[in-house]
């Protein structure tokens, strides 16, 4: 019974000496010295419609005004920021003359952003963006408040037409960041690079499902000197090489294909992900089919060759 009660003791004892610490911790945070410039971290302990109040362990609450917390057009004091989040912000004044110490979250921003953007731009990080705006020969968004810029040639897997720019405002994209220039304010996104990578996942994908053998029916996309790329469908492509086009020894597909036409064709190989095909086998496959049709309709009736019609033949 002494022993529990002498470890009660004990655990009071620690407890005391632990909130004497964080008291000790608390005071000596609360005097510390601040300067304006700084770059200080609190917790938002309240919003209203036009200011955020931050608690930054001091003496002195931190106020950001709506002004100061983004320049996102898009930007909702209600709905992106809450309490209990843990923001930085950059002291403007020690005093707004209420007791306050006034702070910016968007000059904090201009510090930190960059060095997060640069760190995106090493890292090829995907990122979520919304479109603020469409402006010649692209759209604008924001990341970690820095206005960014997404050119129409890197929106999507094709060039997308300025006409067709104001129909993605809104719409969020992922991108990965191109361009961080801190010296020319200038940021740079591209979401084709993440497309083009999905697109080839899913092309790959739909590759792991064919079959060595498959016969099937494509459309000629393109004629290159090697051979000839035939689309056939759902995404998917394969390459009928020059000698695999025909029996006929050509110098070039354009003198047996055009673009557009229809053709069938074997998948003869896959490999990495890529599809060969063959026009030639296909030909191969009916010869032989026609072939076994003359011999079996030969062997009927009159056509019927004995060895009694072979002596007949050498006069015996």
């Amino acid at each position: 019974m002494e022993e529990k009660n002498l470890n009660e003791v004990k655990e009071t004892e620690n407890e005391k000496v632990e909130s004497m610490e964080d008291y000790a911790d608390v005071l000596e945070r609360s005097f510390r010295k601040l300067n304006v410039g700084d770059v200080v971290e609190g917790i938002v302990s309240g919003v209203e419609e036009t200011k955020v109040t931050v608690d930054l362990d001091y003496y002195a609450p931190g106020i950001i005004l709506l002004e100061d917390l983004s320049d996102d057009p898009h930007f909702s004091i209600r709905n992106d920021i809450h309490t209990g989040d843990r923001i930085s912000a950059t002291i403007k004044r020690m005093d707004d003359g209420r007791g306050n110490i006034l702070l910016s979250k968007k000059e904090a921003n201009k510090v930190l952003a960059w060095d997060k953007l640069k760190e995106l731009l090493e890292s090829k990080e995907v990122v979520s963006v919304k479109v603020a705006e469409a402006v010649k020969a692209g759209v604008v968004a924001y990341l970690e408040g820095v206005r960014a810029f997404i050119p129409a040639s890197k929106m999507a897997l094709s060039f997308v037409e300025e006409a067709d720019l104001e129909s993605y405002v809104g719409k969020t994209l992922e991108v990965q960041v191109i361009t961080a220039d801190e010296e020319d304010d200038k940021l740079v996104l591209s979401a084709k690079e993440i497309l083009r990578q999905k697109a080839e996942e899913d092309r790959k994908n739909k590759i792991s499902n064919v079959e060595v053998g498959l016969v099937t029916e494509g459309t000629v996309e393109s004629l290159q000197n090697y051979g000839a790329f035939i689309d056939l469908g759902n995404g998917i492509s394969g390459l009928v090489h020059i000698s695999q086009i025909s029996n006929q020894r050509i110098a070039h597909p354009s003198s047996v294909l055009k673009v557009g036409q229809k053709v069938k064709v074997k998948v003869i190989a896959i490999k990495d992900g890529k599809l060969s095909l063959s026009m030639k086998a296909l030909d191969d496959v009916m010869a032989k089919e026609i072939t076994e049709e003359e011999i079996e309709y030969k062997s009927e009736g009159e056509a019927t060759t004995t060895l009694a019609d072979l002596l007949k033949k050498a006069g015996f």
